[in-house]
């Protein structure tokens, strides 16, 4: 065997199924070696780098298994960047193969920009995004070093790696004796902090009439839903959510909605009443907790339980209780707690703050998401780009129990919906749907081929504004609504997506109201691939949204005053 063959049957021996990339002469011995093994493993060919990056995190997110993607030196290899920074930011296992040109070659420890054709020291580029990268110089070192990037990919806070193989290293005869299956490495634990974690919990909880919980990305994987049900439903305490995770328990008659800028009213007044917040997994970053981090639930206590050290170092409040642990290690500790506290007339309050604000915020693209959203089926994997589209869903998408819905987080990639969709689908073996904007879906079009081409159950629905919405909304605040760029006379434009479906040969249709709804649900239903162009016409915007350095839970545009000051002075 040569040294790729090593690489694919250690991917398979760890359960990977699917792998996405773009072919490539630097990374032909890889492909050839993905063919070798079809029977067990597929590499699919997507459109664009940044793309099969994109797909290759959609895999990971539902499948828990690390992504893989593979892609040439030089271009290929700094396409990835994108899809690298949105795998870093959100914490999802992302393995990257590129190829480089032969180490003969190269122009490693010499004074020139460039030796060979394509050649780039993607591994300088990427440091600063990834857990681990590497250059390969000799055969020998593939097995050490696809040891550590599965390991860094997946222990603690997962992340992205990257292995960068030159083409003579790729074909390199391998030894049978060097193809030893590697064991799983440790690092030093750290300290076991559920007995204190439990301690101080305890005492915090009764000693708090308002306590309320935040829920983040890190408890957003699968295995981990079953748990977090179990904390809320067993400590019966009102519970918050970053907007990355504002899934994570589907609906639920505790559930608030989710904290900050663009966070739901109810959700940024519960949090700012409340004496206790337990952060389990969030990063409670500015767009959560605002610009002045002590303003934020300024009478409450906080305890933070985050596996990354970095997060805790950035404190919320002074005199806050971290606990550096595996969000697991924290449900386990809350599930066998037991707290004499009845906070029923606190959950009263919660239930009048959300009902008295209830739909204060909603316009037509709220119930247009509200009513599509209605009509997708339980099962299915929801995928967005960032804008407007992003904030929508997370506001009004009618949420059935087994939906997940994947974001572009902390990276906030446009572009990202359609690719992540794809992935998505192979790691769950299910209908997806991509929700993105008109802006957005121009990013990363070219995969509508993928879906022609495969004919897999993804649905792609565009909320077509003809307008960079987001943008242009932030140019009336700040701009005095000059529109450079943002709208047809600025610069920008949007074209007739169901002709594009249909010169790809898909099936699709367009939206104009909320009465036109009913004709989507065949589409959204099959097991076809499907385009659904809803077109908005008026100026769009996204309500509520916190202006810079106020309060979370004083949005635009400013509620009455005197409903206002009196849910704040509920107790």
């Amino acid at each position: 065997m040569k040294t790729t063959d090593y690489i694919v049957e250690l991917l398979i021996g760890k359960g990977i199924t699917d792998v996405f990339g773009y072919p490539g002469g630097s990374a032909a011995n890889l492909m050839a070696s993905f063919d070798k093994y079809k029977d067990q493993i597929t590499a699919h060919v997507c459109y664009h780098e940044q793309a099969a990056a994109f797909s290759a995190c959609g895999y990971a997110a539902t499948s828990g298994k690390p992504g893989v993607v593979y892609t040439i030196g030089g271009p290929g290899a700094t396409n990835l960047m994108t899809g690298i920074g949105h795998a870093y930011y959100d914490s999802i296992p992302l393995i990257c193969l590129t190829g480089n040109i032969n180490t003969y070659e190269s122009a490693r420890g010499m004074r020139v920009r460039q030796r060979g054709f394509q050649e780039s020291d993607i591994v300088s580029v990427v440091k600063p995004l990834t857990k681990y990268c590497v250059y390969i110089e000799k055969p020998k070192q593939i097995v050490e070093c696809m040891k550590k990037a599965w390991f860094y990919a997946t222990e603690g806070r997962p992340g992205p790696v990257l292995i960068d193989l030159p083409m003579d290293v790729s074909r390199a005869p391998f030894e049978a004796d060097e193809t030893v299956l590697f064991d799983d490495m440790r690092e030093e634990k750290t300290e076991d902090k559920a007995g204190e974690l439990s301690e101080k919990l305890a005492d915090l909880l009764r000693k708090s009439n308002s306590p309320c919980i935040v829920l983040g990305n890190g408890v957003k994987k699968p295995q981990l839903r079953d748990k977090v049900r179990k904390v809320i439903d067993h400590l019966q305490i009102p519970y918050v959510t970053s907007m990355i995770a504002f899934d994570v328990l589907g609906e639920h008659c505790l559930r608030y909605g989710f904290l900050g800028a663009y966070g739901d009213r109810a959700a940024n007044f519960i949090a700012a009443k409340s004496d206790l917040i337990i952060s389990l997994g969030s990063r409670m970053d500015i767009r959560q907790v605002g610009l002045h981090r002590d303003k934020f639930a300024p009478d409450a206590r906080i305890v933070r339980v985050d596996i990354d050290e970095g997060e805790l170092e950035y404190r919320v409040h002074e005199n806050e209780y971290d606990f550096q642990m595996q969000v697991e290690d924290a449900l386990n500790v809350m599930i066998s707690m037991k707290i004499d506290k009845d906070y029923s007339h606190w959950r009263v309050i919660c239930n009048q703050i959300r009902d008295e604000l209830k739909d204060m915020d909603e316009r037509l693209p709220n119930r247009l998401m509200k009513r599509i959203s209605a009509l997708i089926p339980d099962n299915a994997i929801i995928t967005t780009d960032v804008g407007q589209n992003q904030v929508w869903v997370a506001q009004s998408f009618a949420l059935k129990n087994r939906q997940r819905v994947l974001f572009s987080g902390g990276m906030g990639a446009m572009g990202h919906a359609l690719p992540a969709a794809i992935g998505a689908h192979y790691g769950s073996g299910g209908l997806t749907v991509c929700i993105c904007g008109d802006g957005g879906m121009q990013m990363n079009i070219q995969e509508m081929q993928f879906l022609a081409r495969e004919r897999i159950p993804v649905k792609v629905i565009v909320f077509n504004n003809q307008s960079l919405g987001m943008i242009r909304h932030f140019q009336e605040m700040y701009f005095e609504g000059n529109y450079y760029q943002t709208k047809p006379e600025g610069g920008y434009s949007a074209p007739d997506f169901t002709r594009i479906a249909e010169a790809y040969g898909i099936q699709s249709t367009v939206v104009e109201s909320t009465e036109d709804i009913g004709r989507c649900k065949s589409l959204l239903s099959s097991q076809h691939p499907a385009l659904i162009e809803v077109r908005v016409s008026e100026n769009t915007y996204v309500f509520p949204k916190l202006e810079f350095g106020k309060p979370n839970q004083d949005q635009e545009p400013l509620m009455n005053r005197e409903l206002y000051n009196r849910l704040m002075k509920l107790h």
